[in-house]
């Protein structure tokens, strides 16, 4: 796993979870917990991670107002809409639309 990909695995795990131990994210990645600290330094710039002081070395976790980005549609998924897209018409077109506009990439 490169680096981009463990940065992005750790804003999926903070996504889903919304909090963590550094130590926890170390073993789950298989990694340092140094270089979980300079993974987080980097995401922090750029993303609301903020650390949490606790008695067992704390953590991090995403700020409270923070709400992931919305879900996309793979490329499988964008293909079988636009196939099926020429045989809708009307509310059923405008709707079809609608979803492509909110999450086609």
């Amino acid at each position: 796993m490169n680096q981009a990909e463990r940065r992005e695995a750790i804003k999926q795990i903070l996504n889903a979870r919304r909090s963590e131990k550094i130590e926890n994210l170390a073993a789950e990645l298989n990694v340092s917990v140094r270089t979980i600290k300079y993974d987080i330094e980097a995401l922090a710039c750029s993303y609301p991670i903020e650390s949490v002081r606790g008695r067992y070395n704390g953590g991090v976790k995403l700020a409270d107002w923070y709400q992931p980005s919305r879900r996309s549609l793979c490329p499988e998924q964008v293909a079988l809409l636009k196939k099926l897209a020429p045989t809708l018409t009307g509310d059923d077109l405008a709707v079809m639309n609608s979803i492509f506009a909110q999450f086609a990439p």
